[in-house]
């Protein structure tokens, strides 16, 4: 099947991804660039998932102030090579999470990461709101809202702001297909003005 360039163009500046990639998903979905798109992400996938293993000790620590200096966000996003982390599409990245975890306001990096009290007690909340059902509908209705709960806390599961059809770990994934390196969001911390920050000491 013929492509049309201008849609393998297209496809490239949406995903980053590399023409001949580009051009083979828009082959295998028969022109659909939507179609492509989502071939090109199982792709990503398959290829994170082969990198997840390697260190990555190399990257940036980035920081963001929002309009009006009452924002700011710092985050630590690693790689494996000092290379990679002084690549545009890497610093686009960490500049897209940054901007992301200002607006989103996440509580963690990934579920791993949620203390298990903090799991408990809304496991405990959402049996209440359904303690009248049977007991295999409640297990199942609780499972399905600690999902729910995990894509509104968790920085990697939630949905990116900039393109909500994706999540921040899809954005990641996506990147790491592309530079080739394991990709790894550390940590962040984000201040608001006249926040109180947990284990922190107000002045007087």
């Amino acid at each position: 099947m013929q492509i049309d360039p201008k849609l393998v163009k297209a496809l490239r500046e949406k995903t980053g991804a590399g023409m001949m990639d580009c051009k083979q998903a828009l082959q295998e979905a028969g022109g659909d660039i939507a179609e492509a798109e989502k071939i090109l992400r199982k792709k990503g996938i398959a290829v994170a998932g082969k990198k997840a293993l390697r260190a990555a000790k190399e990257g940036c620590i980035a920081s963001y102030i929002h309009h009006g200096s009452k924002l700011g966000v710092l985050l630590e996003v690693n790689c494996e090579t000092d290379f990679v982390a002084r690549n545009e599409g890497f610093r686009e990245l960490v500049k897209d999470i940054t901007q992301h975890i200002a607006a989103a306001n996440p509580s963690y990096v990934r579920r791993e990461d949620v203390p298990a009290a903090v799991v408990e007690g809304e496991k405990e909340i959402y049996r209440a709101q359904v303690k009248d059902k049977p007991a295999p509908a409640i297990e199942k209705i609780v499972a399905g809202k600690l999902e729910k709960f995990y894509s509104q806390v968790c920085l990697l599961e939630q949905p990116f702001v900039k393109n909500p059809e994706i999540t921040i770990n899809d954005h990641v994934t996506a990147k790491i297909a592309q530079l080739g390196e394991n990709i790894v969001v550390r940590r962040f911390i984000r201040w608001q003005l006249g926040e109180e920050i947990p284990g922190s000491t107000p002045a007087a």
